[in-house]
């Protein structure tokens, strides 16, 4: 069986740390509640000891926080409060069990802003790169509600079905991509290697190459004497393409662009629709008012076209109307359906269930599609790339069969 390797917080709000054996991390968990403790921290013993960071970092991820440690941080911080250990001296124990050191330096960092006087939310608003608004957002709604460890384990639930959402779709992508850089590279092979053989032999015997296998050859000659032009127009492109997409402007031509697509924009809309129905019901789940929630759930669909119409439904359930009805002129995100059960959930008094429920669903649904969309994109995908080489091939191959004339 499995042993866990664990640091927990006792009743009076101590640190105390042992190994105890489990079928599973969750079963683990629950153990360690059943004695009365509250996890800080598991890790399974693998029976090596685990290395120590080198000095080495890839320079982009030398000062990084990622996903992970801020899900552990938030799950771990709202553990400490829950067992009444104060907020300074829980981020300065977390700052302190921290093994990454980007990690500690920013839990360090809100710590000693915490000390000096600051809100937890504040503090935490000063490093956007390494927490979102939408987290932010629920943390001021938390401390000024007085539940900020029930609002932290909310987050930390949401955060560890966003990484199992984001790990689905990395890894229906990653036979597409590895497709696609392979086909790259064999075009690129043919351009560069392959045609200049066959064009040395057409030449040879002077003869008049077909309109396919002149665009064939140009292509081949424009990459090997300007391929180095070619990238460097690429990478600016790029550049500029990323300075417009992050301006007001294009931001909103790039998203109404994307959500108006066949069968893309229905998948993001329904995403960004169990983003916010799951953000919204874990708020009202927590005691947070139906204003307020909506505010911090609209963050939380990515899309600032969405997020405006959000806002207008907003603005009507500020003047007394339902949630359903107000919703209603949002066709992008609820579908008839959809509002129907919120309108009955609302009646009943059970909208922070139903809005959770609605989430899990829409999300099981968009596994099933992104399953769907991944396996007919594979067929697509080597249709495209048999296209391409064949193209490539029958154009240098045509020349071969007028060859005979020339040489009588």
């Amino acid at each position: 069986m499995p042993r866990f390797a664990y640091k927990a917080v006792q009743g009076e709000g101590e640190l105390t740390e042992g190994i105890l054996e489990a079928p599973g991390r969750l079963e683990a968990m629950a153990l360690l509640e059943q004695r009365g403790l509250r996890p800080v921290k598991i890790a399974e013993e693998t029976g090596q000891t685990k290395p120590e960071r080198s000095g080495f970092a890839l320079p982009w991820r030398r000062n990084r926080v990622s996903f992970a440690q801020l899900e552990d941080f938030t799950r771990s911080l709202s553990s400490l409060l829950e067992a009444g250990v104060p907020l300074s001296r829980a981020l300065s124990i977390l700052s302190q069990e921290t093994a990454d050191p980007a990690a500690a330096k920013k839990w360090k960092e809100i710590h000693d802003l915490v000390i000096d006087g600051v809100s937890l939310a504040e503090a935490m608003a000063r490093s956007p790169d390494v927490f979102p608004q939408v987290y932010v957002a629920m943390v001021e709604a938390g401390e000024a509600g007085g539940f900020l460890e029930l609002v932290l384990a909310q987050i930390a639930d949401f955060q560890a079905r966003e990484r199992e959402l984001r790990s689905r779709v990395a890894a229906a992508l990653v036979y597409p991509a590895v497709l696609l850089t392979l086909a790259t590279g064999v075009l690129i092979f043919l351009l560069v290697f392959f045609i200049p053989r066959f064009q040395a032999m057409f030449s040879g015997f002077q003869a008049r190459l077909p309109a396919i296998t002149l665009a064939i050859v140009g292509a081949s000659h424009a990459l090997r004497d300007y391929g180095l032009y070619i990238l460097g127009g690429i990478a600016a492109a790029v550049a500029g393409a990323r300075q417009w997409f992050q301006s007001e402007t294009g931001r909103r031509r790039w998203e109404s662009f994307l959500l108006g697509l066949p069968v893309v924009g229905p998948l993001l809309a329904k995403l960004a629709m169990a983003r916010f129905a799951r953000m919204l019901g874990t708020l009202l789940g927590a005691g947070v008012p139906l204003i307020h929630a909506l505010g911090v759930a609209r963050r939380s669909l990515g899309y600032q076209t969405l997020a405006d119409a959000v806002y207008e439904s907003m603005e009507r359930v500020r003047k007394g109307e339902p949630l359903a009805e107000s919703l209603a002129r949002c066709r992008e995100l609820f579908s008839g359906s959809t509002l129907e059960m919120i309108r009955v959930a609302e009646e009943s008094g059970r909208l922070d269930k139903e809005l959770v429920r609605l989430a899990g669903t829409a999300e099981s649904a968009l596994d099933r599609q992104l399953k769907m969309a991944v396996a007919l994109a594979e067929p697509a995908l080597l249709f495209f790339i048999a296209g391409f080489i064949g193209t490539i091939f029958v154009g240098m191959v045509l020349p071969i069969f007028t060859m005979q004339d020339y040489i009588r």
